[in-house]
């Protein structure tokens, strides 16, 4: 009966089974904190979003204000609000870009 190769130990298998509960529990904790982290996903990004319309908003509205100030001390026309409503906007999306390839942690 010794000799048969087959035969299992019972209780080597007991080890193996309290081995594979520990590793198996080890392994739910570690993906339960993944799955926690990643619900906080669509309040991060709803706050990406956020700012991102920020940016934009800031950027028109920034380089406006600048633009109808230096029309109104200088007082030539409105290229002064178009030049820097430009590149206001332009100001905007390079940050946009840079905020889009950002790497998520």
């Amino acid at each position: 009966m010794v000799d048969d190769p087959d035969r299992e130990d019972p209780i080597g298998a007991d080890a193996r089974i309290a081995s594979l509960e520990a590793r198996l529990a080890a392994a739910k904790a570690i993906e339960a904190e993944r799955t926690r982290s990643g619900q906080q996903g669509a309040d991060a990004g709803y706050r990406l979003g956020n700012r991102v319309l920020a940016e934009l908003l800031g950027g028109m509205i920034g380089g406006a204000a600048v633009g109808v100030a230096i029309d109104w001390f200088v007082g030539r026309g409105h290229w002064g609000l178009m030049v820097m409503l430009f590149l206001g906007i332009a100001v905007a999306f390079r940050n946009i870009i840079r905020i889009a390839n950002r790497r998520s942690d």
